[in-house]
């Protein structure tokens, strides 16, 4: 009797090692070692961006916007021709979700003109960097590229490259207020920019700056080619992030005429409208 009592105490014993050794990983051990280090994956995993998807870039453009931004289109008389101008040219892409892009271009009596459109879907393959965050690093690449200065390092946008334009400038135009009002218009779209009034003339006011109240960020580059026996050829881009899309549009302007240069002005105005419609489409 004594050695049956010994035996069935041995088993059950062994049954409640066995039983600690197999259920304490799954239910002690383990899970303190596994869910934590989950739980810390999971909290250092950065957000995804807000877009999954990218909208098409030939039906994101209005004919009424077209028109405007390129004047011979309307002067086209071939019925097929003028349709395939409005539809544009679809940029080759391999992946839809990620980059795409289309491209219009038509010739006038006066100019030849060309609009293209970008939008690139930033996706971060860093567990710790979101998609927004990598949007950001990108875009600010681009707007270094272009030598555009961050917002409010000061006037160095300026194609003067004078760092005290737009202090003195503001002054002026306080002290000058109903004297020359040609100052007072300059200086009101320009409040925005870094940059400020340059002048009587407005010029640091079109140059290359970061835009205000447009998506997340964003900002517009002016250049013109040099000028010689043969027309100018102006390109204006606007490029603007918001969450982990980033949209460029790029419009280019040449004269037929020699010597002649498009209206800076005009161009720019058209651009920022067409990147404030998207923005906002982009919004929903």
């Amino acid at each position: 009797m004594q050695r049956k009592a010994y035996t069935i105490g041995t088993a059950a014993l062994l049954a409640a090692v066995l039983a600690g050794c197999s259920g304490g990983p799954s239910e002690g051990g383990q899970a303190d070692d596994s869910k934590p280090g989950a739980a810390d994956v999971t909290t250092a995993e950065a957000e995804p961006g807000r877009y999954r998807t990218l909208p098409d870039p030939c039906d994101a453009v209005g004919e009424g916007t077209l028109e405007e931004m390129l004047p011979g289109l309307r002067q086209i008389t071939d019925a097929k021709e003028r349709e395939a101008a409005y539809e544009g040219t679809a940029d080759l892409t391999y992946d839809l979700d990620r980059r795409v892009g289309c491209h219009w271009q038509a010739g006038s009596q006066d100019s030849t003109d060309s609009l293209s459109l970008d939008f690139e879907r930033v996706v971060s393959y860093e567990p710790a960097v979101g998609d927004d965050d990598k949007a950001g690093e990108i875009f600010t690449d681009l707007r270094e590229e272009a030598g555009v200065p961050a917002p409010g390092a000061g006037s160095s946008a300026s194609p003067d490259g004078s760092s005290s334009p737009s202090e003195p400038a503001s002054d002026a135009d306080a002290a000058t207020d109903g004297e020359d009002g040609t100052d007072g218009e300059d200086a009101e779209p320009s409040s925005g920019s870094p940059e400020g009034s340059a002048g009587s003339g407005g010029t640091a006011d079109l140059g290359p700056r970061p835009l205000e109240d447009l998506g997340d960020e964003a900002f517009l580059d002016d250049s013109l080619g040099t000028a010689g026996t043969t027309s100018s050829e102006r390109t204006v881009t606007v490029v603007f992030r918001t969450s982990n899309v980033i949209v460029k549009i790029v419009r280019t302007s040449r004269p037929t005429l020699a010597g002649e240069t498009t209206d800076g002005e005009e161009m720019q105005d058209r651009a920022r409208e067409l990147a404030a419609a998207l923005a906002e489409e982009l919004a929903g």
